[in-house]
């Protein structure tokens, strides 16, 4: 039951709910006592000679006004306490949406989306279903169970009572041993439904790659088999559930014929009627579902406690990258300075180490270097989507960790290597940053990227939907809608983390041509493993292995042997090569 205690915060928040469903419940239980009560005096009469024709049309009266009343009561405590149960399922999915936002790519690392997913619906509902059915189920069970005991006991017979009960201790045993087993077996269960998730996630996002390798079957057995695991671990859970009813079942059925054993007996002996007889055994009928209620209280809460417990750990993973420290809510300007002494992914080799360099308002940054050299890392820094333990970077002459996480952003544009598009509009991905854009804003914003004459040859132009994930246009349209998007609020820095790998060499100039034309006030850092997007930069830095290996515009880099110059040269006879094949083909 320690996941009620768990939710004890809940239920004083909707106090007021619960305790009007819970005594609208108990004003239930208390009015289902009264029809077997009337069954024994009607068969009381029958059997003494007395029933009339006005005695069985009040009783039946009295039947008439408990069951509206029945009715509308139960309508009313469904309302109060499965409604309250609904507000705790949007609560605690608006709590691990908003805690999914507030995580940094570090959590994302180690969780898979499948899983996530799992969580924010299997496990919800389970919790869901404790607060509104599990609360039920514990006052059902307590109150009609209760006042049925009690009535049995102080208005018909207390010795035949306790009889009766006497199988009752055997099944609380019983459903706590079944209770513990579910536990376990329900969390196993779950893990395997978010594994299963993950798979479906994975191979639905890789969909194109698996049919161009031939992987289908493979892929559909690797499926089956999580499938078959889901399955199985089910069933386990099933085989413990499948266990409450029949044993419950057959403790009441112990004590229906220990009640007709004995009460025969106490009638022969006058110490009872046979009408008091007739409600005892009715009354014994009313105990069953509490005694089921009990059962499946146990299934409802161990299965809501292991779900609880995911979410409870999902939601206690600590936000390592905060504002606790930020003073400055005013989106930077000016010049930028990094000074990165060390850097390292968790305990992985070093990634970025004695890298110091400055870039003034205004200039260009160009960062280059062979794949792994930090390039990217070193963006994501900036952006605090780590935070720099060793080192600091100044923006505007402050540490970024001064600017809160809003205000810094604010002042970037920022498109990644791995562009990502929303299943909307083309016009609704780029103003994405800028929901109030205007089509001219969003248009403008477009030419700059060069994708406008691309969009308006789409069947509906700037309102054509794109797939998940952009998968309706190519590499080079979503990399250029992604530019797009983060030029629209035109913002005071711009990064292009290697974002003009998938355009040819003709767009790349025209896109680059267009931002110094329009940013000539405004800074710009781009990563590029081509060097031709860089060229044109005011400082270029070349990292190697996490280290700065040469520093200083084109003209200074090439006047110079070093792996600027040998790497420039390379792509220049690339570059060559390939107009040369284009020539001879023409």
């Amino acid at each position: 039951m320690k996941v009620f205690l768990d939710l004890m915060w809940f239920f004083k928040e909707e106090k007021r709910k619960y305790i009007t469903g819970i005594l609208l419940l108990a004003i239930v239980s208390i009015l289902s006592l009264i029809p077997p009560y009337i069954v024994g005096v009607i068969v009381d009469h029958i059997e003494q000679g007395t029933l009339t024709t006005s005695i069985l049309i009040y009783w039946c009266g009295v039947l008439f006004v408990i069951a509206i009343a029945v009715y509308i009561f139960r309508f009313l405590w469904r309302i109060m306490i499965f409604g309250a149960s609904i507000k705790l399922a949007r609560k605690l999915r608006n709590q691990l949406y908003e805690h999914f936002t507030k995580m940094s790519p570090k959590f994302y690392n180690n969780r898979r989306t499948g899983d996530l997913m799992a969580h924010s619906t299997n496990d919800i509902r389970a919790v869901e279903q404790t607060a509104g059915v599990g609360v039920l189920t514990l006052v059902d069970s307590l109150t009609m169970g209760g006042f049925v005991i009690l009535t049995m006991a102080f208005t018909i017979n207390w010795k035949l009572t306790l009889i009766c009960l006497i199988p009752m201790p055997f099944m609380a045993l019983a459903t706590s041993y079944y209770g513990s087993l579910l536990h376990k077996r329900f969390g196993k269960a779950q893990a395997a439904f978010s594994s299963l998730n993950d798979k479906v996630q994975e191979s639905m996002s890789g969909i194109r790659v698996i049919k161009t390798f031939g992987y289908e079957k493979d892929d559909v057995e690797s499926f089956r088999k999580k499938s078959d695991d889901v399955v199985q671990k089910n069933i386990a859970v099933a085989r413990v559930d499948s266990l409450f009813d029949p044993t419950i079942s057959f403790i009441v059925s112990i004590s229906f014929f220990l009640a007709i054993l004995f009460g025969a007996r106490y009638v022969v002996a006058g110490e009872l009627s046979i009408g008091e007889l007739t409600s005892f055994t009715i009354y014994l009928g009313l105990l069953i579902w509490p005694m089921l209620a009990f059962g499946w209280l146990f299934n409802i809460v161990e299965r809501g406690r292991a779900s609880y417990n995911r979410i409870s750990s999902l939601l206690s993973e600590k936000i390592d990258i905060t504002d606790d420290n930020s003073v400055k809510n005013e989106p930077p300007v000016g010049d930028i300075e990094f000074h990165v002494n060390r850097f390292a992914y968790e305990e992985e080799e070093i990634a970025l180490q004695h890298v110091s360099f400055k870039v003034n308002k205004g200039e260009t940054l160009g960062v280059v270097g062979r794949t792994g050299s930090g390039k990217t890392t070193l963006m994501k820094l900036f952006m605090r989507q780590y935070d720099l333990n060793d080192g600091v970077i100044y923006f505007s002459g402050r540490s970024i960790n001064d600017y809160t996480l809003e205000a810094l952003r604010k002042s970037v544009g920022y498109v990644p290597q791995d562009h990502f598009l929303f299943s909307a509009t083309i016009a609704d991905n780029i103003a994405f940053a800028k929901p109030d854009a205007s089509l001219t804003e969003i248009i403008d914003a477009s030419k700059l990227a060069s994708i406008h004459e691309d969009i308006v040859q789409l069947p509906d132009g700037y309102e054509t939907v794109v797939g998940e994930r952009g998968v309706t246009l190519s590499g080079g349209q979503k990399q250029r809608i992604s530019i797009a998007r983060a030029l629209i609020t035109n913002p005071e820095l711009l990064i292009l983390d290697d974002s003009l790998s998938a355009v040819d060499a003709k767009t790349e100039e025209a896109i680059l041509e267009a931002l110094r034309e329009v940013r000539k006030d405004k800074t710009t850092m781009i990563t590029a493993h081509r060097l031709s997007a860089i060229k044109h930069a005011n400082t270029i830095v070349v990292l190697d292995n996490g280290e700065v290996i040469q520093k200083g515009n084109h003209e200074q880099l090439m006047s110079v042997d070093g792996w600027y110059k040998e790497m420039y040269e390379k792509q220049k006879l690339e570059t060559l090569v390939e107009q040369g094949g284009s020539n001879d083909e023409s």
